[in-house]
């Protein structure tokens, strides 16, 4: 009798694990895979490039480490303008870039960065993901044998230091500024001279006086690159930039092998490497902006004759790229009704608000 109750028991306990025997299965049926990353961004910054750091790191965690993702610098495997050149012809698995670097090959890379005078960072989180920014994009990307995802975004950003004070819109003219993406093209209808430079090369070229002001993203990153020590004049707000998100892209073949978990993997690890940026950002500035003006920074709101003039020029841009390019004009139709209603929705409630308290906390 004890022995057949001892026999009994041991089938119970056997026919109990069976089932926990599954996902082991399931693990050994993953693949291993090492990708390579190349970031457009240096390696000194570790909010932008740390994002890239976040990613992979949530990436390995979600699939118990059999996906790994090497993170390499710019000028490691190609230069930071080339990464998704790099990505389309499949030297490389995957990158973290800014799209609006790429808009010589078609102006409607712009919408995966950010455009001028264009969404903030909760307006332009909520186009991409219930808006159809993600899969209208991805028409885009596919074209470039590409697969693309929001994997950071910074906030509204500074409009860049100047080495002369801006006082008019005449004090642009001939002016020699690094500014990326469609801003660049506003500048240069009101005079500017927009030069497109890797991050790596900023501060020599500011120092040297090649380009006269050089815009990046805002004070913690700036005060690390050192140009308050070469320019003295820092401007805001970036009207080119009211939010700017960096862009995970992967060769498209390879997202399309990868198992639909370990493309789930990739979609949350995205997610969470953006709220990160934002908040390493939100939580710094600050401090770094205090830092910047003690030590003899002066600070300085763009004039409204230059915002008016820009806006005015930005507008007309926009008309005008979407009657010229089709890929353009079938994401603007759909961005620029996001935008519009999401304007009006933030006019009652969010710019109310934060109007409100920046008065009262100044008093």
């Amino acid at each position: 009798m004890q022995r057949r109750a001892i026999l009994r028991r041991s089938a119970l306990a056997a026919g109990a694990a069976a089932p926990l025997a599954a996902p082991a299965v399931g693990q050994a049926q993953s693949p291993a895979l090492r990708w390579r990353l190349t970031s457009s961004y240096p390696t000194s910054l570790d909010a932008i490039h740390g994002a890239a750091h976040v990613f992979a790191r949530t990436v390995a965690e979600l699939t118990e480490d059999r996906f790994q993702i090497r993170v390499f610098g710019p000028g490691e495997v190609v230069p930071a303008l080339q990464a998704l050149d790099a990505v389309q012809a499949g030297t490389v698995e995957c990158c973290h870039t800014t799209a609006s670097f790429y808009i010589g090959k078609s102006p409607a890379f712009a919408f995966a960065t950010g455009v001028p005078f264009g969404l903030n960072t909760r307006q332009q989180n909520a186009w991409m993901y219930e808006g159809g920014g993600i899969e209208l994009l991805n028409e885009l990307f596919r074209q470039y044998n590409a697969y693309a995802l929001p994997l950071g975004t910074t906030g509204a950003q500074m409009g860049g230091w100047f080495r002369k004070e801006i006082r008019t819109v005449e004090d642009l003219k001939g002016l020699k500024m690094r500014i990326a993406g469609l801003g660049g093209t506003v500048l240069s209808r009101v005079g500017g001279v927009p030069q497109q430079l890797a991050g790596g090369d900023l501060y020599p070229a500011l120092e040297r006086g090649t380009i006269d002001a050089v815009e990046w993203l805002g004070p913690y990153d700036d005060e690390k690159l050192g140009f308050n020590k070469v320019a003295p004049f820092y401007y805001y707000p970036a009207w080119w930039e009211g939010a700017a998100n960096t862009t995970f892209v992967a060769n498209h073949d390879q997202w399309a092998a990868l198992p639909k978990s370990y493309q789930a993997a990739i979609r949350t690890a995205c997610a969470e490497a953006t709220h990160w940026m934002v908040a390493r950002y939100d939580t710094r500035n600050a401090d770094a902006l205090r830092r910047l003006v003690g030590a003899g920074t002066q600070l300085r709101a763009f004039p409204r004759e230059v915002m008016d003039a820009c806006y005015r020029e930005a507008l007309a841009l926009e008309q005008e790229t979407a009657a010229k390019s089709p890929e353009y004009r079938k994401i603007y139709e759909n961005w620029s009704k996001a935008r519009d209603d999401m304007r009006a929705w933030f006019r009652v409630a969010e710019l109310t608000f934060d109007n409100y308290l920046a008065q009262a906390s100044r008093r």
